[in-house]
């Protein structure tokens, strides 16, 4: 498995207005351009009378998307008294195509100059905000806070409380050297802290740094189980099988593990692991329906620019890539991870290192088999035996 993907599952935006604070009256936003609307432009007075929730999002944001199921069941329930508007910076040719591909029942705010998100300060997306009918702040929260019966005591007029949703305001590099600064002297450390409120929840192997690159892991706000899926090799979730009974809501952690040699990471990772918590790991082969990555094309294949800098980059997320240097190999895990969401296994056989960029609808899974056929590659289901993570419970596992 490949070690030195950077994760991201939350997103940032930058914003640095001041913030409404709750129970204040927000001022007359204006939305310029909405979609799926009876109309193409509005205004939050428009809006008198209506419970207001704002969702920040992007189709880009893999939790977002997740959130998107709940506001269309929550404006389905009450399509006269409640109005979601998705507020996002993308453009609305990108938000019409999303649109095409996962209809809904609210209303759509393309934001490209953050005007609204300046309103409502946030670095982490989804964030919601929640306006009551006389269009007073409620809360800034997140998306899951927003349940029926919220709605409902806001409709009888009764007082209600939503944890806040309050991001560091600094960047996550800024973040990283705050609360976990090293020399460059330094040759092992390992420092584990509880979760850093409102900051995002990341990994990295400092791959660009010349000094820690590759023996050097940061994690910011990740479970115990995403830990122990980076020490047994960066598996993802699709490839690890959970039997411990933690639930989503478990507590998520901060640590920074510096060695002395990028081979010993992992392995350190673990011993470090299991002296503090009562969970173990297994790596155990089992037959799975796979995609196989193959080339299908030669010459469309042959034109894929080939790297000549020599200078590795990680450039990815939901929807997009943009890496230099990159193997056949690291390219199935980046379709597999942020692309068709199945097990993807590469059989091109080919070892060359290849310059990648393109976007693609990650709610249209067939635009990036399309791209894919531009490339000169395509995607075989088969049967193959891959390598799944197990995490238990000392005494619970059966072989």
């Amino acid at each position: 498995m490949k070690k030195t993907l950077v994760l991201l599952f939350l997103f940032t935006v930058s914003t640095s207005h001041a913030q409404l604070k709750n129970g204040d009256l927000v001022p007359d936003l204006q939305f310029s351009k909405v979609l799926n609307a009876p109309v193409p432009f509005a205004a939050l007075s428009q809006l008198k009378g209506k419970i207001i929730l704002l969702e920040f999002w992007a189709t880009w944001c893999g939790s977002c998307l997740a959130a998107m199921p709940h506001l269309k069941a929550l404006q389905a329930k009450y399509p006269k008294s409640l109005q979601v508007i998705a507020v996002t910076d993308e453009t609305a040719s990108r938000t019409t195509k999303y649109l095409q591909s996962k209809p809904a029942n609210f209303w759509f705010a393309i934001d490209t100059g953050r005007h609204i998100a300046k309103l409502f300060p946030h670095k982490l997306i989804p964030h919601a905000i929640l306006l009551d009918a006389d269009g007073k702040l409620v809360a800034s929260t997140h998306p899951e806070a927003i349940t029926e019966k919220v709605i409902d005591s806001l409709l009888w007029k009764e007082k209600v409380h939503l944890p806040e949703k309050i991001d560091q305001t600094v960047s996550p590099e800024e973040l990283i050297k705050q609360r976990f600064f090293a020399a460059d002297t330094l040759s092992y450390r390992f420092m584990m802290e509880s979760e850093i409120k409102g900051g995002p929840g990341l990994s990295t192997t400092w791959l660009n740094d010349n000094t820690f690159s590759g023996r050097r892991l940061t994690c910011i706000n990740l479970s115990l189980a995403s830990l122990y899926m980076l020490a047994y090799g960066d598996y993802p979730y699709n490839r690890t099988i959970n039997e411990t009974g933690m639930e989503k809501n478990e507590p998520v952690y901060c640590l920074d593990l510096i060695v002395e040699s990028p081979g010993d990471l992992l392995s350190t990772l673990q011993k470090e692991l299991t002296k503090r918590f009562d969970l173990q790991a297994k790596v155990k082969p089992i037959i799975k329906e796979v995609q196989a990555l193959r080339i299908i094309d030669v010459a469309k294949f042959k034109s894929i620019r080939r790297n000549l800098s020599g200078k590795r980059t990680y450039y990815s997320r939901h929807g997009e890539i943009d890496q230099d240097a990159i193997s056949m190999s690291d390219f199935a895990q980046f379709i597999e991870n942020y692309g068709i969401g199945k097990l993807v296994v590469d059989q091109t056989g080919n070892s060359e290192k290849l310059d990648i960029k393109f976007s693609f609808q990650p709610e249209n899974p067939q635009s990036l088999l399309d791209i894919l056929k531009r490339m000169g590659l395509g995607l075989t289901k088969i049967q193959q035996t891959v390598d799944i993570l197990v995490l238990y419970k000392p005494n619970s596992y059966e072989q």
